[in-house]
């Protein structure tokens, strides 16, 4: 990741609702939800939600995919991963010591990695 997509990607986190939707749908896994069940959950009208999650799409931090009448979105593990790994790439560059920068491995639908 350069620096523009990591500017994007933390743009894109920088308001609070779309911070929720982003928490939510990482927390949904790679299933994802569909936009209907995002919205009720967080409690916004659904052009708002369509307007940050337009913003989330363009930082590349979630994708959708329509399934008949339902859109289905979900959190871009890849670029969440890759947006930690820029922001810890130099982590304790300069100390003795240092653990390891974190990633997430979501899980597959049948519980296997």
């Amino acid at each position: 990741m350069k620096m523009d997509g990591a500017l994007s990607a933390l743009n894109a986190l920088s308001h609070e609702t779309r911070l929720a939707a982003y928490r939510r749908l990482v927390k949904a896994g790679p299933d994802g939800m569909s936009v209907g069940e995002l919205r009720e959950e967080l409690d916004v009208p659904p052009a708002t939600l369509t307007a940050h999650l337009n913003v989330l799409r363009v930082a590349d931090l979630v994708q959708d995919q329509r399934e008949g009448r339902v859109i289905r979105v979900t959190a871009n593990f890849d670029q969440m991963n890759a947006l930690l790994a820029y922001l810890t790439e130099n982590c304790c560059a300069d100390a003795r010591q240092c653990e390891p920068a974190p990633v997430c491995v979501p899980h597959t639908r049948r519980g296997t990695r």
